[in-house]
C-alpha cells in the first residue's frame, strides 16, 4: 500500500495544489462577488423556506458578532451556514490531499503523520484569511481558521483510520506480501 500510495503522491500534491488555488481566488473576491444571497432569493423565493423551523431557534456567537435569524434574517443566515461549511468542507478535501501526499513521509510515525499535514493545512488557512483580509470588504477572522484547521484535522485521522484499516485487511489476506 505504501508504495502504491507513493506512485500517487504527485496526484495529491497537484490536487492539493488545485484546492489552494480555489482558496486563493475565492479570497481575492469581494464579499458582493461572492454573496449567494441573489442566488438563495432568487431560487427559493419568499414563500420556500427550507430549515426555516430548525434554523429560527438557533444563534450562537461567531468572532465578535451573534448570528441568528432574527438578527440576520434567513437568507444572511442561511448564507452564514452555506459559506462556513464550505470553510470546513474545502480544508476536508484538503486534509485528505496533505494526509495522502505526505503518508509515506513518516514510516511508522503515526504522530506526524498526523501533526505535518494538519499543521501545513492550518498554516495555509492563516495565510487565506491574511490574504482575504487585503481584499476589499472582507475581513480575517481567527475563528474560520480554527474551522479550516478542525476539518483538516478530521479528515485527516478519518484518512488515517482507513488507511490502518485497509494495512490490516490486506495484511489478515496477503500475509506474504511484500508491500509493507
Amino acid at each position: 500500500m505504501d508504495r502504491k500510495l507513493k506512485l500517487q503522491e504527485k496526484w495529491y500534491w497537484i490536487g492539493a495544489a488545485v484546492v489552494e488555488l480555489i482558496l486563493f481566488i475565492s479570497s481575492s473576491m469581494t464579499y458582493k462577488q461572492q454573496t449567494s444571497i441573489p442566488f438563495l432569493e432568487r431560487h427559493l423565493g419568499s414563500n420556500s423556506r427550507p430549515f426555516y423551523s430548525l434554523l429560527k431557534g438557533i444563534g450562537f456567537q461567531y468572532g465578535d458578532k451573534y448570528q441568528s435569524m432574527k438578527n440576520d434574517g434567513y437568507f444572511n443566515f442561511l448564507e452564514f451556514f452555506i459559506r462556513k461549511g464550505a470553510h470546513f468542507g474545502t480544508y476536508f478535501v484538503l486534509g485528505i490531499l496533505l494526509c495522502l501526499a505526505l503518508y509515506t513521509y513518516f514510516k511508522g510515525n503515526v504522530a506526524l503523520k498526523i501533526f505535518i499535514p494538519w499543521m501545513v493545512a492550518t498554516g495555509l488557512a492563516a495565510f487565506d484569511e491574511f490574504h482575504q483580509g487585503l481584499t476589499g470588504g472582507r475581513s480575517p477572522m481567527v475563528e474560520d481558521v480554527i474551522l479550516d484547521s478542525v476539518g483538516a484535522l478530521t479528515a485527516i485521522l478519518i484518512t488515517l483510520l482507513i488507511l490502518i484499516f485497509i494495512k490490516k485487511h490486506q495484511k489478515k489476506h496477503h500475509p506474504f506480501s511484500m508491500e509493507y
